[in-house]
């Protein structure tokens, strides 16, 4: 009986120890079949409607600028304004010393009426001539002698009444006017001036409200621009009315509240840089916006129909070319070759490589490559904290 039980001992010792023996293999392989695959988090392509936000650099300019100039020569002994100062059409700006211009006034005068005065006289003696001629007390040549009198001294009239026009002229532009409403810039001549007639620029003057923005575009967001009305058959309708609205953010960061209307754009595209220039106009109510200025300019409301869209973070670019790993049907990564359109918030457009059947791998891409199995887990945009948010960034279609 001792040694039978002796034995049993070391009979179970040795069944438990292969089955141990059993398990681990199993473990080890279940454990290196996990190993070979590498963990990533993928999700669908979206398909919607979403808005575009084209963002160009832009200048605030002037609606209207003008340089203000004297019609006159001499020096200037008055100043009406302050620089920088809001001044109106028809306000008084400077007056320029009027002395010699009195004293044209006068002697211009003075001529006109000796010439009417011989004018009258030459009259008279034509009125007797007549009545000589008549009465054939005098030939009609020496009529015809004393009428010719007359027309000279009315044409030396008419030139004399030239003379005072101008003088008078001259005289009254000894003021000189604001030509519009506007502002006036700080680079205002002083007074003791001397001011060449059309060539010192006294004050320059610029109407603030409303202000426009120039910037330009590229041919092919001039056509996504427009493809709305284009679908639609809106364009020429009215001036202008297939035009998106623009709004601009200035240098420091902030958004302009108020939207501005593209009113003119270039005849054509340049040659050197192949882009269009636009001018749109903004209103200026409270005289914000200042000539020369810089701004950030973006369209309001363009939306890109029915369109792809894959997360940023799923794009890698390899030399010329750019792609997106998928979950293939075969659970490995696959790599598609993808054109990109624009940035929309998160996410890039596609415009070829990719459709909504598509898993793309989002998450795990650090070291992965085409044709690795993949231990997939699918999230959703809410859980990667993408966002459908417009964005100012422009990607590059070239």
């Amino acid at each position: 009986m001792t040694g039978l039980f002796g034995k049993k001992p070391a009979a179970v010792l040795c069944a438990l120890a292969l089955v141990a023996s059993v398990l681990v293999a199993g473990c080890g392989q279940e454990e290196q079949e996990a190993q070979g695959k590498v963990a990533v988090k993928a999700m669908k392509a979206l398909r919607q409607d979403v808005p575009i936000t084209y963002g160009y650099p832009g200048q605030l300019k002037s609606l209207d600028e003008v340089e203000v100039h004297s019609r006159i020569s001499g020096s200037i002994v008055e100043k009406y304004f302050k620089g920088g100062s809001e001044v109106h059409a028809g306000d008084a700006l400077y007056r320029i010393d009027s002395r010699q211009y009195e004293s044209a006034v006068i002697e211009a005068q003075g001529s006109l009426h000796k010439a009417e005065a011989d004018l009258r006289n030459s009259r008279e003696d034509l009125s007797r001539d007549e009545m000589l001629w008549q009465n054939k007390a005098i030939s009609e040549q020496e009529l015809t002698n004393k009428q010719a009198d007359v027309d000279g001294y009315m044409a030396t009239v008419e030139t004399y009444q030239a003379s005072v026009q101008k003088a008078e002229e001259n005289l009254a532009d000894t003021i000189v006017y604001a030509p519009m409403d506007g502002w006036a810039s700080l680079d205002d001549v002083a007074v003791g001036t001397y001011a060449t007639a059309g060539s010192t620029k006294l004050v320059t003057i610029g109407a603030m409200d409303p202000i426009y923005v120039q910037f330009s575009i590229s041919e092919t967001e001039y056509l996504n621009i427009l493809a709305k009305a284009m679908a639609e058959g809106s364009l020429g309708q009215q001036q202008n009315a297939a035009l998106p609205k623009i709004k601009i953010t200035l240098s420091n960061g902030q958004e302009y509240s108020l939207e501005g209307q593209i009113i003119a754009g270039d005849k054509g595209f340049s040659d050197n840089s192949g882009s269009l220039t636009i001018k749109a106009l903004l209103p200026n109510p409270h005289g914000i916006l200042l000539n020369g200025m810089f701004a950030r300019v973006r369209f309001v409301g363009v939306i890109a129909n029915d369109v792809v869209l894959v997360p940023q973070r799923s794009v890698q670019q390899l030399l010329d070319e750019t792609f997106v790993l998928v979950v293939g049907p075969d659970g490995k990564s696959v790599s598609k070759k993808v054109s990109l359109g624009e940035k929309v918030g998160s996410y890039y457009i596609v415009k070829q490589g990719i459709t909504t059947d598509d898993a793309v791998i989002v998450d795990g891409l650090t070291s992965l490559q085409s044709g690795q199995e993949l231990d997939v887990t699918m999230v959703t945009a809410e859980e990667m904290g993408f966002s459908l948010s417009e964005s100012a960034d422009i990607v590059d279609k070239s």
